[in-house]
């Protein structure tokens, strides 16, 4: 894991959501430039509905949204939205909804770590064409001697911190597979016809969860163990964290009502 900005620009592999330019934070390239400080940061956040949420964020994220699992590695991710590309949460200036839990993956931004093959290390990277990163910044990534700023110095504490709980959550999500867990789920939708009849059932995502039925039929040694290392309380906040869909339809829902009377009257 890196402890200091990078001192040259080694071969970077790998791709992140948000990140466009990521560029190996180092004085020679970067010691004019810092973060311009604005109070609504999070315009680059908009483009996604869904990121991914460490495990010690779940109870944090539950009375936001839905806590899920996708892809093959049951990668847990927060559910931002309905719609591909579409975070509910942000509005046009980059502003956050009050009250809505921010995950860290996104409160890192515009710094990562990434990977480093010529060192085989992690090196802390910035996101260099984000509009936030420039000179004549209101928070300095080096002072006048190269040397990292105090704000830098807490960005990397906050990026290390953040790669101890994504290898927590690896482990967490790896104890899930061992104990077959994991089930197939549907968020789904079902609206009402003008008449108040049931319409047509909209199907709007397929993600992995714990199963309730399997967790309540493990051996109780088993609980026993998932009780002592903190993780059947992460499991119940995903389980409980499920009821979120419900919010977020209705929030949609709500946006297309008010919505559709501005587009009549246009």
């Amino acid at each position: 894991m890196a402890n200091e900005p990078a001192p040259g620009m080694g071969e970077i592999t790998g791709s992140v959501l948000f990140y466009s330019q990521p560029e190996p934070l180092n004085p020679q390239t970067h010691g004019k430039l810092g973060l311009k400080q604005r109070a609504n940061p999070f315009a680059f956040a908009k483009v996604a509905h869904v990121v991914p949420l460490n495990v010690t964020e779940f109870a944090l994220y539950a009375l936001s949204g839905p806590v899920i699992f996708i892809g093959e590695e049951r990668m847990p991710a927060a559910v931002l939205g309905l719609n591909a590309g579409q975070n509910m949460f942000v509005d046009d200036d980059g502003a956050y909804q009050v009250g809505v839990y921010i995950p860290a993956y996104i409160r890192r931004f515009p710094f990562v770590f990434a990977n480093d093959q010529a060192r085989e290390q992690l090196v802390l990277c910035i996101d260099r064409a984000n509009e936030l990163v420039g000179e004549n910044p209101d928070s300095p990534f080096f002072d006048d001697k190269g040397e990292p700023t105090e704000y830098t110095k807490n960005c990397m504490q906050f990026c290390n911190d953040y790669e101890v709980e994504r290898r927590r959550t690896e482990s967490f999500v790896q104890l899930l597979k061992d104990l077959d867990l994991f089930e197939t789920r549907e968020a789904a939708f079902q609206p009402m016809n003008p008449d108040g009849t049931p319409g047509e059932r909209q199907l709007i995502a397929e993600f992995f969860a714990v199963s309730e039925d399997k967790l309540r039929t493990l051996p109780a040694e088993k609980v026993k163990e998932l009780l002592e290392n903190g993780a059947l309380a992460q499991i119940h906040a995903h389980i409980m964290s499920l009821t979120g869909w419900d919010r977020l339809i209705a929030i949609q829902l709500d946006r297309q009502a008010k919505a559709q009377p501005q587009a009549a009257n246009a």
